[in-house]
């Protein structure tokens, strides 16, 4: 019997590859640093850059943000960050890509035309809450970050490891429930440095504030350090 092999998923990620680089070389040209920020659904992505970027423009030194939002339909959260005055552009899967619950780089490329790239010093894409696929499909980014809440569970960087593996930091959010949930932060933690000892780990409340600040410090060195390494 003759049996043909099937590279049906190896030609899409290197067709993907290609797009992620043609997007890096716009991002390099605008001299933009650009980060893929992950999460399951309600891990609070959202509300964490409503805290976080308020005011960065007026820090020292400035940082010039903005946001490219994915959603499989609806701009709910595109509209919250609007109100910071910042730079904001919906993106949608359903919308001639099928409903994907990710983000691409053939996606990301074809939302370029509408982001004001030389208008900013960061391009933070939201990714479609998911907790597999986001982490397969490079869009040209500089970071990743993965965004998990302690209402999901301590197993999930076990049960999903490919997530926090790809991510060179991960946001623990929503620690003010902590007191409210049989939870173990400390296990948490320990699990996602097992499957991926290189990452830098923080514990935040996106709703009370806590932690927000050394997040806002990482964006805000964001710039500096693609520099140096460009």
């Amino acid at each position: 019997m003759h049996r043909t092999k099937v590279r049906v998923v190896e030609d899409a990620l290197d067709a993907n590859n290609t797009i992620a680089s043609a997007n890096r070389s716009d991002f390099d040209r605008s001299n933009v640093t650009v980060v893929n920020l992950m999460s399951a659904p309600g891990a609070g992505k959202t509300t964490l850059l409503e805290r976080a970027l308020e005011g960065l423009a007026d820090e020292d030194p400035p940082v010039r943000v903005g946001v490219l939002e994915g959603d499989v339909q609806g701009s709910f959260d595109a509209d919250r960050l609007s109100v910071l005055h910042i730079p904001v552009v919906q993106l949608n899967t359903d919308n001639g890509f099928g409903g994907e619950c990710h983000l691409d780089a053939n996606m990301v490329r074809s939302a370029l035309p509408a982001v004001p790239l030389d208008d900013m010093d960061v391009l933070i894409v939201e990714n479609v809450g998911n907790l597999v696929c986001p982490a397969e499909f490079r869009i040209g980014e500089d970071a990743r970050i993965m965004v998990c809440s302690v209402t999901e569970g301590e197993d999930k960087p076990l049960k999903y490891p490919l997530m926090f593996r790809a991510c060179e930091l991960v946001v623990i959010n929503k620690v003010d429930l902590l007191e409210h949930l049989d939870f173990d932060v400390d296990r948490l933690e320990a699990n996602i440095l097992q499957v991926n000892h290189h990452a830098k780990v923080m514990r935040v409340s996106a709703k009370t504030g806590e932690g927000i600040d050394a997040f806002r410090a990482w964006l805000q060195a964001l710039p500096a350090r693609a520099g140096a390494t460009a």
